[in-house]
């Protein structure tokens, strides 16, 4: 994966502005913040975030990818003022199961999900490169 950065633009923090890749696409639909089982174990945000890259990393490795292979994410949340407060934590949970914050991000406040319970849904695409 080549992160661009035109020339002259400062990195942006926690994301890329843009990704170049090649190899087999993996499109993860929207995750929420439940278990395998449709369970909510947390109404915290934080709490569903981690829930929700869990689901997203246990769908990729049955595609064959890890989450290195992430080059898009798009978050949908409920609450920006909980966002910006649980950054830390939120951070903490993306970088432990997703590592680095090289995929192309958006992140958008919506007032509602379908799932009443759910504060956040996160949908990725991935990239597995060419073997070669």
């Amino acid at each position: 994966m080549q992160v661009l950065l035109p020339p002259g633009w400062p990195r942006p923090k926690g994301y890329a502005n843009g990704v170049m890749v090649s190899g087999r696409q993996i499109f993860v639909a929207g995750m929420i913040g439940w278990d395998a089982h449709g369970v909510f174990h947390t109404d915290d945000l934080a709490g569903q975030v981690r829930q929700a890259l869990q689901n997203i990393v246990e769908v990729l490795a049955e595609g064959g990818a890890k989450p290195e292979h992430i080059v898009r994410m798009t978050w949908y949340i409920t609450d920006k003022q909980a966002y910006m407060a649980q950054q830390a934590e939120i951070g903490k949970a993306y970088r432990e199961l997703i590592g680095s914050f090289n995929a192309a991000m958006t992140a958008v406040q919506v007032v509602a999900l379908i799932e009443d319970r759910a504060k956040v849904e996160i949908e990725v695409t991935a990239v597995v490169p060419d073997a070669g």
